[in-house]
């Protein structure tokens, strides 16, 4: 199946930085959200926010892994999204204290970027340390007290990563996310992703945070299966809520179904 995905994104690589950018800015424009820059002691980071979002809690989506492969065996030479779903999403939340974060080297370029912090060190302690004070940075700039993290896919690796290390993240939402990538590895027979932290690994410090994940009733990239072994890890009565939603995969059809998923995920 993860062959299948990468000869599809092969051919949608051939659309360009610039258009994949120009995606996001539109996306952002048209619902009247600006732009910013983030800069962190390890990367950069793309955001986009309300214009008048302040507020005591602030919800962040966290974007996916972007476009990591053109190939099974080719990295890409830049991870920005073809299609920046945590960013739609968030853009549907409908409220004004939301906010966009992409993953390091996404819409940004740095020095920093070298390919395997979106390959095999795609969740790797300078990774989540930047993203860290990515979301400090946000929290600042809204005047927020209080964090609701939602990731999709990859990003619900780094919600949970940076929810286990900060003390103000009362929700942690994830959508297809990846919570166990030593499981999922195993599933798909394919290398581990060496140099990464596994979100599985914290849930003792992750025990007492609400949260829920959504997982794709048919998504083969990450099956409920990823879901259910980072559930095991947690004692009976603090075990997370894993929810399967019908008639989704990892990328079709959450987009339609996030106003009525918003209404129950608190």
């Amino acid at each position: 199946m993860i062959f299948i995905m990468v000869v599809v994104m092969t051919g949608c690589a051939d659309i360009s930085l610039t258009k994949r950018n120009d995606i996001a800015d539109n996306l952002a424009f048209q619902h009247g959200w600006q732009k910013s820059t983030l800069q962190t002691t390890f990367f950069s980071h793309r955001a986009y926010l309300p214009n008048s979002t302040q507020s005591d809690q602030l919800t962040v989506y966290i974007e996916g892994d972007g476009l990591a492969w053109i190939s099974r065996n080719k990295p890409s030479s830049d991870p920005t999204p073809l299609n920046p779903l945590a960013l739609k999403l968030a853009l549907a939340d409908g409220t004004n204290n939301v906010a966009y974060l992409a993953r390091p080297c996404q819409y940004v370029n740095s020095n920093q970027c070298e390919q395997r912090y979106w390959t095999s060190a795609r969740f790797a302690e300078e990774v989540i340390a930047s993203t860290d004070q990515a979301l400090s940075q946000l929290k600042k700039q809204t005047v927020a007290q209080e964090l609701t993290l939602i990731g999709y896919s990859g990003g619900g690796a780094v919600a949970a990563l940076v929810a286990a290390r900060r003390n103000d993240v009362v929700r942690l939402i994830t959508v297809a996310g990846n919570l166990d990538h030593k499981a999922w590895s195993y599933i798909h027979h394919i290398s581990a992703l060496t140099g990464s932290l596994n979100a599985a690994d914290e849930w003792q410090n992750l025990a007492d945070i609400s949260q829920i994940h959504f997982v794709g009733a048919q998504d083969n990239i990450v099956p409920l299966a990823v879901a259910q072994s980072y559930q095991r890890r947690f004692t009976t009565g603090y075990k997370p809520e894993v929810k399967v939603i019908e008639a989704t995969d990892h990328h079709c059809c959450w987009l339609e179904l996030w106003p009525e998923l918003l209404e129950s995920k608190y």
